[in-house]
């Protein structure tokens, strides 16, 4: 089995910054707010990587 790697939560569609100087950070597919990167909270909880990742569209350059 090969080492997994750390989701980037940045690179992501469902990542968001808060308002919220507690949880600065936000999941809008599994609706949570948290301190820490998303990713790493559902890897906590679960023990599973996050399944929800999906890459944000490409911005295209003229």
């Amino acid at each position: 089995m090969s080492e997994s790697r750390r989701i980037d939560c940045t690179k992501c569609r469902h990542y968001y910054i808060t308002w919220d100087p507690n949880f600065p950070r936000g999941c809008r597919s599994f609706g949570f707010k948290t301190s820490a990167m998303p990713s790493l909270a559902v890897q906590s909880s679960s023990g599973k990587p996050c399944m929800s990742f999906e890459a944000k569209p490409g911005k295209t350059r003229p």
